[in-house]
């Protein structure tokens, strides 16, 4: 079996040296060794050879790891611990099926509905009506939301604008210099289609058209960090299939998307072109941070304070957490500021702010205090996930932060 194999190469690679401790955020918060990096992965091998039997401690213990892998970044033993997570819940979804036990149901519903665009859809013009009509003014102030105890779940969901259908050429501003491929995302396309209307904006103005296939859908990090392994597949195998024919970068506006877009290559051995799919796949920041710009673009000035937030995704991953403060350099009059302990995750972490609420917001209360004393006009981040969870929070604090990703504010300042 596959996962084992990957849980047993990576987690015999790891030499106990704990220079991964102070980067867990699990770790830090709970002073478990069970929770930090190295711990997990002696659970892993326990499970893959057998010598654990499956059990709820051991299932809570991975279960409560935010598979943010900044433990990655400082290993010297290069473990690819993401790998090793990811196999290690496919083998505790594997074994609770053979034992006759029901399959993990935390994230069944979100996972459910991500595989068709078309769901998330019908799921977003209903929330919309929602905020819109007034029952959630009156669900809120009649408390009946907190009796129900979805109170949480009504906080994590962000002002939804209008949805529109993206058409699926978008043509360059003057002389074409190239195309590009816009995956367009489940999350992002549901509660940030200003990131994708922005991205085409200024693709198209440095000169790029942009393509946007149609039959693509969820990237699959949902399924693939719940332990559905063989569903995720499926999902990534459709995705190679929507975005062939072509050698042009894909890029996500989403960098949780395209972290596990780039790892296509990791999970489908079988397929050559999921190397190929892979090597293509670029983050909007990356790719506009490297594009040359023509010298009539100009930005209007902008004297406010800017913090900005890195997704573990965007640092720990794809290892991209520069380009977003270049290209918001760009912008005149702006006070650009780093979040402190932006190394840490903020908690979002997928669905995991909805299984593990308890230590998500722990994790995410450090980001508010921060921005409290900060104050500043605007946040940005590059995930869609952070935004929701991080604009949740900043809402609970009274705080009136505008939420924005990078390429949405750079469109907005933009020079007609």
């Amino acid at each position: 079996m596959d996962s084992v194999i990957h849980i047993k190469q990576e987690a015999t690679k790891c030499v106990a040296c704990g220079l991964c401790l102070p980067h867990c955020p699990t770790y830090n918060l709970l002073q478990d060794e069970a929770e930090s990096p190295r711990g997990r992965l002696s659970l892993m091998l326990a499970l893959a050879r057998e010598d654990l039997p499956l059990n709820a401690k051991l299932e809570s213990h991975l279960a409560r790891c935010l598979d943010c892998r900044a433990c990655e970044k400082v290993c010297p033993s290069y473990v690819d611990f993401g790998l090793a997570l990811d196999s290690a819940r496919a083998v505790i979804e594997s074994r609770r099926a053979e034992a006759g036990l029901p399959a993990c149901k935390s994230t069944s519903l979100i996972e459910w509905l991500v595989e068709q665009p078309a769901r998330m859809r019908r799921l977003t013009k209903l929330l919309r009506l929602y905020q819109q009509s007034g029952l959630q003014w009156l669900l809120r102030i009649s408390r009946m939301l907190r009796l129900l105890r979805l109170d949480h779940l009504d906080a994590d969901i962000p002002r939804l604008t209008p949805l529109k259908d993206l058409a699926e050429f978008h043509p360059a501003m003057d002389k074409s210099k190239g195309k590009v491929v816009l995956f367009t995302g489940c999350q992002a396309e549901m509660a940030d289609q200003p990131a994708l209307a922005s991205s085409i904006r200024l693709l198209n103005r440095l000169g790029y058209e942009v393509h946007i296939p149609v039959k693509q859908n969820c990237c699959g990090a949902l399924h693939l960090h719940a332990g559905h392994r063989e569903k995720a597949i499926e999902l990534m195998r459709r995705n190679i299939d929507a975005f062939s024919g072509g050698n042009e970068a894909i890029l996500s506006v989403a960098s949780g998307c395209t972290a596990t877009l780039g790892e296509y290559n990791k999970y489908i051995n079988d397929n050559k072109s999921a190397s190929g799919f892979s090597a293509r796949i670029k983050d909007i920041n990356q790719f506009l941070e490297g594009a040359t710009w023509p010298e009539g673009i100009s930005f209007h000035s902008l004297p406010r304070r800017i913090v900005v937030h890195n997704p573990c995704s965007l640092t720990h991953v794809l290892r991209q957490e520069d380009k977003p403060y270049s290209l918001l350099a760009k912008i005149p009059g702006a006070e650009i500021l780093s979040l402190p302990e932006n190394n840490l995750c903020c908690g979002a972490a997928g669905a995991y702010h909805l299984t593990q609420m308890s230590i998500a917001k722990r994790l995410r209360d450090p980001k508010i205090m921060h921005l409290k004393r900060l104050i500043p006009d605007i946040l940005v981040t590059s995930n869609p996930g952070c935004a929701t969870f991080l604009g949740a929070g900043l809402r609970e604090a009274g705080l009136a932060t505008e939420v924005l990703h990078p390429v949405t504010l750079l469109a907005r300042q933009l020079k007609p």
